[in-house]
């Protein structure tokens, strides 16, 4: 009997540990979340100077300058019709010409495009229909071309504005 006894005082204090162990407290926190619109562009530099400086016998055009020193590198989570758009600061005189061509492998690239008129409010669209995600170090090519009957034109600079855009 008195085993008994032992044995339930033994069992009735197991249970209120048993109890005390599995107490618990909880707290709940309310996390808003979102994501905004990202439109990211970068350019690597600046090409280097297109001089022309040499031409052929008996043919308008000169030799073309080019420059394929530099990348661009974009970010967006918008759409999968968003494109990069370029202009000048200012057109060029009339018989001399810039071109732009834009690798990508996210969208489609439009090939050399002429931007020696575009200016701000006639931008034009490089590169079209860009996949959201990212795409870095992708090629940006100029060709600067003029013809001899347009005349020497002094060292002068133009800002090209790229704009990533929907």
């Amino acid at each position: 009997m008195r085993r008994l006894v032992l044995l339930l005082g033994v069992a009735v204090l197991s249970i209120g540990l048993v109890q005390s162990a599995m107490a618990q407290a909880t707290a709940n926190q309310t996390v808003t979340l979102a994501v905004n619109a990202v439109y990211k562009i970068s350019v690597s530099g600046d090409p280097g100077a297109l001089t022309i400086s040499n031409g052929t016998a008996g043919v308008d055009a000169l030799t073309p300058a080019t420059d394929n020193s530099t990348s661009y590198s974009i970010t967006q989570n918008v759409a999968n019709t968003v494109k990069i758009t370029a202009y000048m600061d200012a057109v060029l005189p009339a018989g001399y010409t810039l071109m732009l061509n834009m690798a990508s492998t996210k969208g489609t690239s439009a090939g050399s495009i002429d931007i020696s008129n575009a200016t701000s409010g006639s931008a034009l669209d490089i590169v079209t229909a860009i996949n959201r995600g990212a795409d870095a170090g992708q090629a940006i090519g100029y060709s600067f071309s003029a013809n001899a009957s347009a005349g020497t034109l002094s060292s002068t600079s133009r800002t090209v504005t790229l704009t990533l855009t929907n």
